[in-house]
C-alpha cells in the first residue's frame, strides 16, 4: 500500500467515526476500527464493530442505508480526486481478538 492510499484510508476512518457519530440513533455501538482502499480508489470498505452482537443485522441495515448520505458526507469534508463507492463490513479480525482474549482471561 503507497503513501496515498494510507492516508486516504485514514482520512476515511475519521470521516466515518465522524459521520457515525452525528447520524446513529445509539441503539447500538458501532465503532469504526479500519478502512480499506482499493488501489484505484474506486471501492473502499470502512470496517466497524458493533455491540451488542445482537443488534448486529439491525446496525448493518442502517449502515447500509447510510451509503450514500456518508459519500456526501465524505464529498463535503474532503478533497478527493475520486469518491469511491462505500461498503460497511463487520471487522472479524476484531471479533476474533475479542474471543481468543476472552478465552485466556477465563
Amino acid at each position: 500500500m503507497n503513501l496515498r492510499q494510507n492516508k486516504v484510508k485514514d482520512l476515511l476512518k475519521g470521516l466515518a467515526a465522524q459521520f457515525l457519530q452525528s447520524e446513529s440513533n445509539y441503539t447500538s455501538l458501532i465503532t469504526v476500527t479500519s478502512a480499506d482502499v482499493s488501489t484505484d480508489f474506486k471501492r473502499a470498505t470502512i470496517f466497524v464493530t458493533i455491540f451488542p452482537e445482537e443488534s448486529e443485522e439491525d446496525a448493518m441495515n442502517f449502515l447500509k442505508r447510510k451509503r450514500k448520505g456518508f459519500k456526501e458526507f465524505v464529498m463535503a469534508k474532503a478533497k478527493l480526486r475520486r469518491i469511491p463507492f462505500f461498503d460497511f463490513e463487520i471487522d472479524r479480525g476484531e471479533k476474533n481478538r475479542q474471543l481468543i482474549d476472552s478465552l485466556v482471561l477465563d
